[in-house]
C-alpha cells in the first residue's frame, strides 16, 4: 500500500478503531481497506480481535485491556500507533486471491417479482434489464447485513433501482436484489427491501462448511442464466 495514500483513524467505543480512506464506493478504496484488514489479519498485535472491511474503511476490534498492559497510555492512541505501521505494512491482494465466481440465475416470474419494476422505471423492457445485469462483472466489496451477504457492485446506470419503500417481511433465501448501484443474494429466508429480480439455487452460506461464505471480499461475481 502507498504510504502517500491519505487515511483518517477514529474512535468507536472503547475497543475499536475505524480506519477510513474516504466516502464512496471505488474499487480502489475497497483494495485498500481488504489489504489492511489482512495485514492486521496476518499479523495481528497484542489484544487484536477482529478487522472488519466495508466499502472503503476497516473497523478494527481489540480489547482496550490487552493492549494497554504495561502503562497507562490511552489504548487507542496505542493501537493507532500499531496502525500507522501495518498500513505502511499492507499491500494488495495477490492475483490469485481474487477470485472469479459464477452464480446462474433465473430470472423474472416468482424467482423475480420486482423484475419488471427495475424494467418499468428505466424505460427498458425485461430481457434488456437482464442482459445488462448478465454483461456486468461485480466486485464482493464486503460482507453484512446476514452472514453471507455480499454487497457487490457496481450495476451499470440502465438498471439502477431504489429500495422499496415497504420491505417484504421473507425474501427467500438465494433471491438476488438490486438497491441503488449495488446488488447483492440473500443467502438466507430475510426480510429484506431490494428490488428482487431473480433467484440462484447456490447455496450461499452453510454454517457446517469449513468456509461457511460462499463469497469473499475481493472476488469478482459474474451471473449466468441458469439451466432450465
Amino acid at each position: 500500500m502507498n504510504r502517500g495514500v491519505p487515511y483518517r483513524i477514529s474512535r468507536l467505543g472503547e475497543g475499536c478503531a475505524v480506519v477510513s480512506f474516504g466516502n464512496e464506493i471505488d474499487p480502489a478504496l475497497n483494495e485498500r481497506a481488504l489489504s489492511l484488514a489482512r495485514e492486521l489479519t496476518e499479523s495481528p498485535f497484542k489484544g487484536f480481535q477482529e478487522a472488519v472491511p466495508a466499502y472503503s474503511s476497516v473497523a478494527v476490534f481489540y480489547d482496550p485491556l490487552s493492549v494497554n498492559f504495561k502503562d497507562d497510555k490511552d489504548p487507542f492512541q496505542k493501537v493507532c500507533g500499531v496502525l500507522d505501521a501495518a498500513l505502511a505494512a499492507a499491500s494488495g491482494f495477490p492475483s490469485a486471491d481474487r477470485r472469479k465466481v459464477e452464480i446462474p440465475v433465473s430470472f423474472g416470474g416468482e424467482s423475480g417479482p420486482d423484475l419488471g419494476f427495475v424494467a418499468g422505471i428505466n424505460g427498458i423492457s425485461e430481457d434488456e434489464v437482464v442482459r445488462i445485469f448478465l454483461d456486468g462483472e461485480y466486485r464482493v466489496y464486503f460482507l453484512g447485513f446476514l452472514p453471507g451477504f455480499a454487497y457487490m457492485g457496481e450495476l451499470d446506470p440502465q438498471v439502477r433501482a431504489p429500495r422499496k419503500e415497504t420491505p417484504r417481511t421473507m425474501v427467500p433465501k438465494g433471491s438476488v436484489g438490486i438497491a441503488g448501484s449495488q446488488t447483492g443474494i440473500y443467502p438466507l429466508d430475510s426480510p429484506g427491501g431490494w428490488q428482487i429480480i431473480g433467484r440462484t439455487e447456490i447455496t450461499m452460506f452453510d454454517p457446517d462448511a469449513e468456509d461457511p461464505a460462499r463469497l469473499r471480499p475481493g472476488d469478482m461475481v459474474k451471473f449466468t442464466l441458469a439451466d432450465i
